[in-house]
């Protein structure tokens, strides 16, 4: 896959709603990142970050430059 960029599937979410997160485990450093609602605090897990590209490709799904990570 040198050379070829893979494009990426956009979310479509309400940010007035939903906001993208990264929750981290203290016990085992696992990373899930998904999509929290603002209200109920309640987040929808979207994929398993298991690198900085991974990190990249969900920063680029929602939009966003930076993704608030919460233990």
């Amino acid at each position: 896959m040198f050379g070829k960029k893979t494009r990426v599937k956009k979310l479509n979410y309400d940010p007035a709603e939903q906001k993208p997160v990264i929750k981290c485990s203290i016990c085992n450093g696992e990373q899930v990142a998904g999509l929290k609602n603002i209200k109920t605090g309640k987040v929808e897990e979207i994929m398993v970050i298991r690198g900085e590209e991974d990190l990249e490709t969900f920063k680029q799904m929602c939009g966003v430059t930076d993704v608030a990570k919460e233990y």
